[in-house]
């Protein structure tokens, strides 16, 4: 460098040069490579890999050549990155269940569903499919336009003439900068009568086009879940469907029932949802299967997962969807590049503008051809002037000296164009028959006519329509198969099992370590108090019922965890034991955690916006919120109240927001006052101060205190009695309350509160798992400070677990007279 010369130093503002630069990246990237163009729904690497084949001559009629030549030239000349990107998009356009009508005839070990690589590309060979021939068809006739490659060597297309819509027919997914595409797959015939529709009604909308475009068709099959998200998706171009997989199950001889998957949802690795399921078996999350095996074959897929005899296959089948991917979600997003511009589309307007492009081929195609037949023509009217004139032509070509001079006297001579003097001195002698000059004129009246046609064409956009639903039906007939993904109810349109299932009342019982049934209400018989009951559920050495309630099968029960989170079921979803036995782990019905245990269980008719959830913590902490606030539960659950550090949820009962509370401790303390004490709040708000408690006190229960109720007290060793409502002042909440009970060593702790007004019946159930009904009406009545009477018999350890308060059974006789009269009331004296 010179000393005098200055350094070549360009100041810049990085800040600036930064977002230039990344926005030219994201550009690229969007443009060059992640998104799908509208028109022929290809992506450039895919499109390059069609026309390189073409190129090739790797047509669907030759023979399959290597997989690494057709690699070497798209990377070579037209895709200047990774041969692996190149390959494996290659390989993913030749595999049936991940292209619904694949682009590529694959010839070799191209992957597998279970996950499976395909072999390297130097072993693999490949074709153009016959229906890939449908994109590249009339590329030669001008029909669309071309642009530089990357070095500026070779050419390539800015778009395929894409004979039929391939962007819904086979989707596309892809990841840019900032934005993402993913569009299903569609069935060609449904999708091809779509446009057709659109050619037809331009106004036509988009309810109409569903009705003859059912939703995706995924090469899989399986089935998907209801209209409500295939209809957001086509109306506003974003939207979820829930695919699931088809499945069997049989009935074997021996009363054993067996789920057979016959087909997955789509891009789902069967390898790894097998593994999955052996998972959940191993780690005790599904509880029944007692065998796993993959017997898919090339006639078809077959998971066989034998399911054990005491166990429901459609319970454990409805567990397997909640937790494999048997059942999984597929987010539409129709994404594509409109006239190099990425846009989220609406189903009409995918159809409008591959309607537009086909016009704009047909056009230039009818173009093209146009001038073609102009040419010939413009060459005939020439030979047939010369035949006309045959003579005088003879003569001037045998006197010209040069070819120049002929040409330039058969021009002047007979008023020719220089192409036409040319091809009367290119014609062979034998074109002088008279044969030869028959078949000049019916060329050329032919060509009369073809012009004509073509002219007017061009003239009449309805004749472009006509010929674009002329070759669309053609195309259709060559390729169209049956749908293979089923449609059926669900989602937000569920035909509910209930419309199949009779309404009754129903017992619902969740034991200590989890285990859930329902029986019919009808199992317990009502017993006189003192009774020794009936065994009501088998449990484990160390589990006994905690919770019982009655409902329908047809009302949602919300469950309520310690954690302060809310699940829900249907009354009828929860299965249906024996009397005896132990019944179904939650966690089989419900996405909990393994320290997370239900501890109330609230059936709700119908969610509203005045009724309200009144929560109460161990602490005492009390909350009222909305109950329209829980219409809607994701389920795994959703936040119902924010719990502070080392606080449970206790109780929840429904309201109508104009009720008394009662809160009751386990060292016999209640206080009562006004739910409005406790503002209305959202659904994951702490809550407020119900009730102050002492040292070592928590709190038991609470329930709503109404008008000819009275307050049911029930104690570890089995003490009980009835209080009047009137025994008990409202007071404002967060004070200490009133004594409620009086606890001695022989009552043991209170267990739990309830309100009866003596009119139904109750359950106590004792830590072994002995259940005894009793009438209300039966419990004597005393007031705050008595202990009450003896309810049930207890032998040894046992001891009181929990109490529920159910309908009166008006069928059933009271039964056990003798053990009843045996096991009458013990009173303790009432202590004022």
């Amino acid at each position: 460098m010179s000393e005098n010369r200055k350094p070549q130093v360009k100041e810049i503002n990085i800040s600036h040069e930064m977002r230039t630069s990344f926005l030219d990246y994201a550009m690229s990237v969007i443009v060059s490579r992640a998104l799908p163009d509208v028109r022929d729904g290809l992506k450039p690497v895919h499109r390059r890999i069609l026309y390189a084949m073409n190129d090739l001559g790797m047509t669907a009629d030759k023979a399959y050549k290597k997989s690494a030549r057709i690699v070497g030239e798209v990377i070579g000349k037209y895709h200047p990155h990774g041969d692996s990107a190149v390959y494996e998009t290659m390989v993913r356009m030749a595999q049936d269940f991940n292209y619904r009508y694949m682009l590529i005839d694959g010839h070799g070990n191209f992957g597998s569903v279970d996950g499976d690589a395909a072999a390297a590309m130097r072993y693999t060979e490949a074709r153009m499919s016959k229906i890939a021939m449908e994109l590249i068809r009339d590329i030669n006739k001008n029909t669309i336009d071309y642009k530089d490659n990357y070095d500026g060597s070779e050419r390539e297309p800015i778009v395929l003439p894409a004979r039929f819509p391939n962007l819904l027919v086979n989707g596309a997914a892809g990841i840019a900068v900032g934005m993402a595409t993913n569009i299903p797959p569609h069935q060609l015939g449904e999708v091809i009568d779509g446009v057709l529709a659109v050619s037809k009604d331009p106004e036509i909308s988009i309810p109409e086009l569903m009705e003859i475009i059912q939703g995706p068709d995924f090469p899989t099959s399986g089935q998907i879940l209801g209209r409500s998200g295939i209809r957001k998706a086509y109306e506003t171009g974003r939207g979820s469907i829930i695919i699931r997989a088809k499945v069997e199950i049989e009935e074997k001889a021996n009363g054993r029932q067996t789920i057979i998957v016959n087909e997955i949802p789509y891009q789902v690795n069967k390898a790894k949802l097998i593994e999955k399921i052996a998972e959940l078996v191993r780690d005790k999350k599904i509880d029944g299967i007692t065998d796993l095996r993959d017997e898919s074959d090339r006639n078809g897929m077959r998971i066989v997962i034998e399911v054990r005899r005491d166990a429901n296959a459609n319970v454990l089948l409805n567990n397997l969807y909640k937790q494999t991917a048997l059942q999984t979600s597929f987010g539409i997003n129709m994404l594509a590049l409109v006239d190099g511009q990425p846009k989220v589309l609406n189903l009409k307007e995918v159809l409008y503008h591959y309607l537009e492009h086909q016009k704009v081929v047909i056009r230039r195609r009818t173009q093209y051809e146009l001038e073609k037949a102009e040419a010939r023509a413009h060459i005939l009217e020439g030979l047939r002037v010369a035949l006309d004139h045959l003579d005088e032509v003879i003569a001037l070509i045998r006197r010209s000296q040069t070819t120049e001079i002929a040409k330039e006297g058969l021009m002047t001579t007979f008023s020719l164009s220089e192409k036409q003097a040319q091809a009367i001195l290119d014609m062979r002698l034998q074109r002088l028959t008279g044969l030869e000059r028959e078949k000049i004129e019916e060329e050329y009246q032919g060509l009369v006519a073809l012009i004509a046609e073509l002219r007017a064409i061009l003239a009449d956009e309805e004749k472009v329509l006509e010929i674009i639903r002329e070759e669309l039906n053609e195309i259709k007939e060559r390729f169209n198969d049956k749908r293979r993904t089923e449609i059926v109810a669900g989602g937000a349109e569920m035909i509910e099992d209930e419309d199949l299932i009779p309404e009754e009342k129903i017992v619902i019982s969740l034991t200590h370590k989890g285990y859930i049934k329902r029986l019919p209400a009808s199992t317990y018989r009502s017993q006189k108090r003192g009774g020794r009951g009936i065994q009501g559920m088998g449990t484990n050495e160390d589990d006994f019922v905690e919770q019982l309630l009655t409902t329908s099968t047809h009302n949602t029960i919300l469950f309520f965890t310690n954690k302060g989170k809310v699940y829900r079921s249907k009354g009828y979803e929860i299965p249906e034991y024996s009397r005896t036995a132990k019944g179904l782990p939650i966690i089989n019905l419900l996405e909990i955690d393994k320290d997370e245990w239900v501890n109330a269980m609230i059936p709700v008719e119908k969610f509203t916006d005045d009724e309200f959830l009144f929560f109460t913590t161990k602490q005492g902490i009390s909350k009222r919120s909305p109950l329209s606030s829980f219409s809607n539960i994701r389920t795994s659950g959703l936040i119902a109240v924010n719990l502070r550090e080392e606080d449970e949820l206790i109780s929840v009962r429904l309201t109508d927001g104009t009720k008394d509370m009662i809160i009751g401790t386990k060292k016999g303390m209640l206080i009562r006052f006004t739910e409005t004490d406790v503002r209305s709040m959202g659904r994951t708000a702490t809550g407020v101060k119900g009730i102050t408690l002492d040292d070592d006190d928590e709190v038991v229960g609470m329930e709503i205190l109404e008008d000819g109720f009275d307050v049911l007290v029930v104690t570890n060793n089995g003490y009980g009695k009835r209080t009047p409502k009137e025994e008990y002042r409202i007071q404002s909440r967060g004070g200490k309350g009133l004594r409620t009970t009086t606890i001695t060593d022989k009552t043991g702790p209170v267990v739990t509160i309830k309100t009866v007004t003596g009119e139904e019946d109750i359950m106590i159930i004792t830590a072994s798992g002995v259940i005894i009904r009793m009438a209300t009406a039966d419990i004597s009545t005393f007031g705050r400070y008595a202990q009450g009477v003896r309810l049930i018999r207890l032998g040894g350890e046992e001891y009181v677990s929990t109490v529920a308060v159910v309908e009166k059974d008006e069928n059933e006789e009271h039964a056990n007279e003798d053990e009843a009269t045996e096991g009458m009331t013990e009173t303790v004296s009432e202590e004022e």
